[in-house]
């Protein structure tokens, strides 16, 4: 995963992954208390993964800003958690997929130390396991610390990947 910060005046910082991107290369190296935030915005996006594969619309919505808005892959925009709820308890729990879904932090570039953009590569593998039968995903979310230390997902889109 390719992660960059905005904190440094200098220069963007590349904080992790093996590839950072070449608008942010520097040697310097992450602090402690960048790995821990990258970390808990990871451990965000797993648990949109377990909420996914649960179709646990409550476990879903747990992770949201009260004034989120979500776009959706095809397009519906949701403004404020409520109309979230109300779309995520009526299409989660009857989604219709056979496999599995992943969600992989691709990218999380801080705008600020409270707020970051986070790259995911979402994939819905077929019953046999691969994503070749499935379809893909790219959401962005942009994430903001709360007080309590909390990521949240506070505006999202989610787009759906074409294939040739």
């Amino acid at each position: 995963m390719n992660t960059e910060s905005a904190t440094p005046a200098p220069a963007d910082t590349a904080l992790s992954g093996s590839a950072p991107s070449d608008a942010a290369l520097s040697d310097a190296a992450p602090s402690d208390t960048e790995l821990a935030e990258i970390a808990a915005i990871e451990q965000v996006v797993a648990a949109v993964e377990r909420a996914q594969r649960a179709k646990d619309p409550d476990a879903f919505l747990a992770l949201f800003h009260p004034e989120a808005l979500w776009t959706t892959a095809h397009g519906k925009v949701l403004l404020g958690l409520d109309a979230i709820a109300e779309f995520t308890r009526a299409v989660l729990p009857a989604a219709t997929w056979d496999g599995r879904v992943t969600y992989e932090p691709v990218h999380i570039q801080f705008l600020r130390p409270d707020v970051a953009a986070v790259k995911v590569r979402q994939v819905y593998h077929s019953a046999n396991g691969d994503a070749d039968g499935g379809s893909e995903g790219a959401p962005l979310y942009v994430m903001t610390r709360q007080d309590d230390g909390r990521w949240l997902l506070h505006a999202c889109q989610n787009t759906g990947v074409l294939t040739d």
